[in-house]
């Protein structure tokens, strides 16, 4: 089995990010991983600016900060104790450059699946952050599916 100790799940309140929660949970909850949500883009924290004007990035960046706090069930926060970052900047290099700097195992993340036109004109954070990441990266689509993971019975070797 992969060991993995720390999951890194990059959320833009999304409902395919919501998908990439359940998995990411799923996933440390059999592993004992640690999760890190990150919320990175200076797009997503202009639509904050008109509730706080400048010279309150602090009181901005907190309003992120409980809104990726209610991600997670109150349970949830008890079972995984997961930590919220938010940072400014290009998504996919922000988040390929925090999974570097802190030994990240595997990133979780939603893609939304937009097909080709979309692509081309939009791009794609996850695409990016694919081909770019050190670690593995597992991308979730759908977020109508459920997320069944078993527990791994260990095999033992038999020795000679």
């Amino acid at each position: 089995m992969i060991s993995l100790s720390h999951i890194l799940v990059p959320h833009d309140f999304s409902e395919t990010s919501a998908a990439a929660v359940r998995y990411a949970m799923a996933l440390a909850r059999n592993t004992q991983a640690r999760i890190t949500f990150l919320h990175v883009g200076n797009s997503a924290q202009a639509a904050f600016d008109a509730e706080f004007p400048i010279g309150l990035e602090g009181a901005r960046e907190d309003a992120i900060r409980e809104r990726l706090l209610k991600i997670v069930t109150p349970q949830e926060q008890i079972e995984f104790n997961p930590q919220f970052v938010v940072r400014p900047g290009n998504p996919a290099a922000e988040i390929v450059c925090y999974a570097e700097e802190h030994g990240v195992d595997l990133i979780v993340m939603g893609t939304h699946g937009r097909g080709f036109v979309g692509h081309v004109l939009m791009g794609s954070v996850a695409e990016k952050v694919v081909r770019t990441a050190t670690c593995p990266v597992l991308t979730a689509r759908n977020p109508d599916r459920p997320v069944m993971v078993t527990e791994e019975t260990p095999v033992s070797r038999a020795t000679a």
